[in-house]
């Protein structure tokens, strides 16, 4: 067989930070999930029902995944679960295409929904558990950020792709940039829009090639007898002495907080533009664009210091900054800015706002690329996927918390800029829980040998 570079792994594994973010960016915000909202109006039952679907996906993925990182650590083979799981992606992703207008089907769209979603979560513990087997201990910042910034670039060409080809306004059937869907779509049958499904799917499938073609496990081993026993015991042992490893628990509990402020902030800056300021699909597209590329571009520099200073300042700077445009965003409105009053055809709102976007994407990008870098120093070598299981899992267990308190507090009080107060309290918390974490985990990450050529 021949012998890879470590240059050639290296850029295969990007390639799966590529081929899967359209997912997210596709699917999950801007063209599948608004084109089901406006699919199913204003009913609330049906809307409760679309985000009870996706919130039952994301149970399945934090009770399993620990489990299953475990089964992987004591079995061995992880490209054959990453093989699975990217079968389980490709189905959900094609599966939507049947989503048409005139006989939605919401239980079986969430049904392949969830599938896919599974399938990326799944997918992205094992490919995150090689990343310690790439570069050594002062590389894998870089390694990390220059893979998140790679998959940000993926998912902007696939949405400018979407945007400019395939997805059709549902009055005029034109796409964005005044084009018919091509291959015959109907647009009155929305099959441009709903084409995002096939078009997630098979965009993996090719940016995937060079994953598969350069990427290996360091030490592939099949499965011992009992391994299913012995990684269930693993895990109950790990949980339970997670108390005895104070830094990893501190790091779990603090990147809990803080990253579901951060989707909190991804999943309400849509909805707070077009309430408070008015914005049209448009605007909160262009929004999007801006934070995207703000993320691949500071995901990249965020690498460097990661490098360069370690992943814990720069998840701490990250915080900070966050935290204060949490703040920010509450004074940002169509009638005034900052407290001083504006006149209502005034752009000074807007362009804050996509200032606010900006730097949402930016401190964002690096933050969950130095995330990932500091899940690696704070893990078991030897049980690093079994890490990222629990990892996958502090990311899910509290995820209803920022969605539920900005929803309470928005109703309490009718505001939706007072609606945003609680995501100041979350990074703060998570802030707060920082301090206890050690920079290289519990002397673990300093004996930890170079990676496998």
């Amino acid at each position: 067989m021949a012998v890879i570079s470590p240059r050639k792994r290296i850029w295969g594994w990007f390639f799966f930070d590529f081929a899967s973010q359209p997912y997210n960016t596709l699917l999950l915000t801007f063209i599948f999930g608004p084109y089901v909202k406006e699919l199913l109006g204003s009913g609330t039952q049906a809307q409760s029902a679309w985000g009870f679907g996706i919130g039952l996906a994301g149970v399945v993925i934090a009770l399993l995944a620990p489990i299953l990182g475990a089964l992987a650590d004591t079995a061995g083979n992880r490209m054959r679960w990453i093989w699975v799981f990217s079968a389980l992606y490709v189905i959900g992703s094609f599966g939507l295409w049947q989503a048409h207008p005139d006989h939605f089907n919401l239980t079986l769209t969430l049904v392949f929904f969830a599938i896919g979603l599974i399938g990326m979560e799944f997918a992205t513990i094992f490919t995150n558990a090689m990343l310690p087997d790439l570069g050594t201990p002062e590389q894998i910042g870089r390694i990390s950020g220059d893979g998140w910034a790679f998959g940000y670039v993926g998912g902007l060409l696939a949405l400018v792709i979407m945007l400019a080809f395939f997805s059709e306004n549902a009055e005029t059937g034109k796409t964005m940039v005044g084009l018919s869907p091509p291959f015959g779509l109907d647009p009155d049958t929305r099959e441009g829009t709903r084409f995002v499904g096939p078009l997630v799917g098979l965009w993996y499938i090719v940016f995937m090639i060079p994953f598969f073609l350069y990427v290996r496990d360091p030490k592939p081993r099949g499965a011992r007898r009992g391994a299913v026993a012995l990684a269930l015991r693993g895990l109950a042992q790990t949980i339970r002495t997670l108390p005895q490893s104070p830094s990893l628990f501190a790091y779990l509990g603090s990147s809990m907080f803080y990253r579901d402020a951060l989707n909190g902030m991804y999943v309400f800056g849509g909805i707070y533009a077009a309430g408070v300021l008015d914005w049209s699909v448009i605007d909160t597209g262009l929004f999007g664009i801006l934070a995207i590329v703000t993320s691949a571009i500071f995901a990249w520099l965020g690498g460097r210091a990661d490098s360069a200073f370690g992943p814990k300042p720069v998840i701490a700077v990250c915080i900070i900054v966050l935290t204060l445009v949490a703040f920010a965003i509450i004074f940002i409105s169509r009638q005034s800015v900052f407290a001083i009053p504006v006149a209502p055809d005034s752009s000074l709102p807007d362009m804050l706002f996509y200032g606010v976007g900006a730097v949402i994407g930016a401190a964002g990008g690096a933050l969950q690329s130095a995330s990932r870098t500091m899940m690696v120093r704070q893990a078991d070598p030897a049980r690093m996927t079994e890490a990222f299981g629990l990892y996958a899992l502090a990311g899910k267990a509290t995820s209803f918390i920022a969605p539920l308190s900005i929803g309470a507090v928005t109703w309490a009080t009718d505001s939706q800029q007072l609606g945003v107060t609680p995501l100041i309290l979350l990074f703060l918390i998570g802030l707060f829980l920082l301090a206890w974490v050690k920079p290289n985990g519990e002397h673990i990450w300093d004996a930890y040998s170079q990676p496998v050529s």
